[in-house]
């Protein structure tokens, strides 16, 4: 059926037809209808359908002309309402205009942009062919017909809705606004020049893949959705603003944040200059400040009230913002969210000229800790927040599972030292005693003198229990069970022989943990994770919980310093609190895992590679998903020249560099470790508070992958980095 409302519609789109069909240059103009229709109808008890009837099937003979050229009809956009809702909507303007409301059985029987689209067509197919996108195209490409473009007629529907002004008088709204545009092969033409304009053009390099341009004039910026906003989820990565911002007092850092906060939202860079001298100062005056931004973080900045015109420059990785978008998923839901809206942006390409066999080297810092900030401030902040992240989680496990205490192993060595750190504070927030820590050093065949004293003076200083137990008796039976040489007096350490001992431990900590009813707490590090430097099941790879799997070796390091220095150990924050000593000499142990005996120490590094490197890979393989070419080229960078750049200050720091070489062979091992052979044992990982952006191996949160994956397709690329 049809209503008046529906009829009227119907007659407006007539009038559009029409108008269309004399039009022949650019020109634009909007509709509004407005219908008398009846008071608030009773609510239908069934299911009612709405359509605007058939219209005319002929047109009246006193417009029987010639047929008119081909006009192409873009498909409509709904710039107000939704694309694929049937729903009859109103509004109660005496009550609240703001808000439309859908009758609750009345329905269209299809979308009004659906309606509208073949209303169109019908009506203007009485006169002339109406043309589809793609047939517009084939026609230009057509040769016989002079391959001129068929004018395009767009219609954008900005109200379709019902109006009461009480709850006895009401109207119909239709609100259309229709562009007919004479195009040419090099794009819509305004005096004989190509010229995009309006917020909604993209300006795209064909000749660099992902730099895509969008411009906003000044306050754009500072309204609550910047068009850029918009331009982003069309696909713009660099945002550019021109603006003309007067300098006010506090200003300028307000725009620093707005920059970065809108980079960010938009998983793009931002680009924004403002004016400076020759500007009027009547009654203001100008600082031309100029910034970039990529994703957050400012990576150039101009200097203020200069009289000389300057020059900024930033590298912005295109790459990196294109895998931030792919990876953040609510980017792109707000995508499908605007999909109509998005459909409204252009995009003109041209060429930037980009000179591939120019080496360019890299201007933006990269940083040779990404976990462990260089800048004194920024290290301890982070820190602090990793630190109560981990107690925090400690004590929500703790008191949801109805336990009061714990049970971990105490090696003398960093990741055990942090872990029963994070335990102590646990406690102290729950009100508890630390005796309710158990902490269970367990020397084995290579255990050294030094780590065993480090592992007691921990736990006295800590005020835990501390118990001891041999594990070399358990192990020898074990081994001898096994049929293995070493029970046969061959002096063979194999892996076997390790992993008889992880095991081992593993098995006294929980059995301790039934017996006390506790829980074991886990020590093992992220680093330890990614490169599967662990012993699967029955082996430091299990706990009940464990508050360092998504912390970082490197940033283990900091944080048991921090503690250290900081006198987290007191209550009072006192910075001679007991422990700093023995936490400096725990820092001041070479890494091992002690399970070889023999005089040379048995290094974990020289099997694994340095971990300054390791974690450098790891971030930029978790975070943001580079190939290892990519970030072999970012490790030269940042560790090339131990001359340049910045490093975390302090005399334990070792200032190393790394020439290519030793870069990729510490990268091919972590290739291999972590794609290969790991995955199996991040498939099955204890509990864990996430502590990053840069990373979780949990296969319940960021780290979902097949454990028996292939290489292949890394190793490949980490082939294409020279020798």
């Amino acid at each position: 059926m049809h209503t008046p409302f529906a009829r009227s519609a119907m007659n407006a789109i007539e009038n559009i037809a029409a108008s269309a069909c004399c039009k022949s240059a650019v020109a634009t103009f909007c509709l509004v209808l407005l219908v008398g229709c009846s008071a608030l109808p009773t609510p239908p008890n069934r299911p009612v359908s709405y359509d605007f009837g058939p219209g005319l099937t002929s047109l009246p003979a006193a417009d029987r002309r010639a047929s008119l050229p081909p006009i192409a009809l873009a498909d409509v956009e709904a710039t107000g309402l939704s694309e694929s809702s049937t729903a009859v909507l109103y509004r109660l303007n005496y009550a609240d205009a703001q808000q439309l409301r859908p009758y609750t059985l009345a329905r269209w029987t299809q979308p009004p942009v659906q309606l509208v689209q073949q209303a169109l067509r019908a009506q203007l197919g009485l006169r002339r062919p109406v043309l589809q996108d793609a047939d517009a195209a084939a026609q230009a490409r057509d040769t016989a017909r002079g391959g001129k473009l068929p004018a395009v007629l767009r219609i954008e529907l900005e109200e379709f809705s019902h109006l009461f002004t009480s709850p006895a008088e009401s109207t119909g709204l239709l609100r259309l606004r229709a562009t007919l545009v004479d195009p040419t092969p090099a794009g819509e033409t305004l005096l004989g020049q190509r010229v995009p304009f309006g917020s909604q053009v993209l300006v795209q390099a064909t000749d660099l893949p992902g730099l895509v341009l969008h411009g906003e004039i000044c306050e754009d910026v500072w309204s609550p959705i910047p068009p850029s906003s918009y331009a982003a989820l069309a696909g713009a990565t660099v945002l550019v603003n021109l603006s003309a911002s007067n300098a006010l007092v506090g200003k300028a850092a307000y725009r620093r944040q707005l920059v970065s906060q809108q980079s960010a939202r938009c998983l793009a860079a931002y680009v924004y200059t403002s004016a400076g001298a020759g500007e009027s100062s009547t009654d203001l005056a100008w600082d031309g400040q100029a910034l970039i931004s990529e994703n957050g973080e400012l990576q150039a900045e101009s200097q203020r009230y200069q009289r000389a015109s300057q020059l900024i420059c930033a590298d912005i990785d295109l790459e990196r913002l294109a895998r931030e978008r792919m990876r953040q998923t609510s980017f792109a839901a707000s995508v499908r969210q605007h999909a109509a809206l998005l459909r409204g942006f252009r995009r003109v390409g041209f060429t930037l000229g980009v000179d591939r066999d120019r080496v360019l080297g890299l201007r933006r810092r990269v940083e040779r800790f990404p976990y462990v900030p260089a800048d004194r401030a920024r290290r301890d902040e982070r820190c602090e927040e990793v630190f109560h992240i981990q107690v925090q989680a400690l004590t929500q496990r703790l008191v949801s599972s109805g336990i009061q205490k714990l049970v971990l192993g105490v090696s003398g060595g960093l990741d055990s030292t942090h872990a029963l750190l994070v335990a102590a504070r646990a406690m102290d927030q729950l009100g508890l005693p630390r005796s309710q820590i158990v902490g269970v050093t367990m020397p084995g065949y290579a255990t050294s003198s030094r780590t065993r004293d480090q592992a007691w003076r921990l736990m006295r200083a800590i005020g835990c229990e501390a118990r001891e137990i041999d594990i070399r008796p358990s192990c020898e039976q074990m081994l001898q069970d096994l049929g293995h040489p070493y029970a046969q007096g061959q002096p063979v350490y194999d892996v076997t022989f390790e992993n008889v001992q992880a095991g081992e431990r593993t098995s006294h900590l929980f059995r301790l943990a039934n017996h006390l009813g506790a829980l074991v707490l886990g020590t093992g590090d992220l680093s330890e994770l990614a490169l599967g430097w662990c012993t699967y099941g029955v082996g430091d790879h299990m706990s009940h919980y464990n508050v360092n799997a998504s912390v970082p070796k490197t940033l283990i390091q900091y944080l048991v310093r921090w503690v250290a220095e900081t006198g987290q150990l007191q209550a009072d924050g006192r910075p001679q609190a007991p422990g700093r000593e023995v936490l400096l000499d725990i820092l001041a142990t070479e890494i091992s895992p002690e399970l070889v005996p023999g005089q040379a120490l048995q290094s974990t590094e020289s099997h694994i590679g340095r971990y300054e490197l390791q974690d450098f890979n790891l971030f930029h393989t978790l975070r943001h998903g580079l190939a290892p070419a990519k970030i072999a080229f970012l490790a030269l960078h940042a560790w090339g020249d131990k001359t340049r750049g910045d490093w975390p200050d302090g005399e334990h720091v070792q200032r190393n560099d790394y020439h290519l070489a030793e870069i990729k062979r510490v990268l091919g091992i972590f290739v291999n470790r972590f794609f290969r052979g790991s995955q199996f044992k991040r498939s099955c990982v204890p509990n864990a508070p996430k502590v990053g952006s840069g990373g979780s191996l949990s296969p319940r949160g960021d780290w979902r992958a097949p454990s028996d994956s292939e290489p292949a397709v890394w190793l490949a690329d980490l082939a294409r980095i020279p020798d």
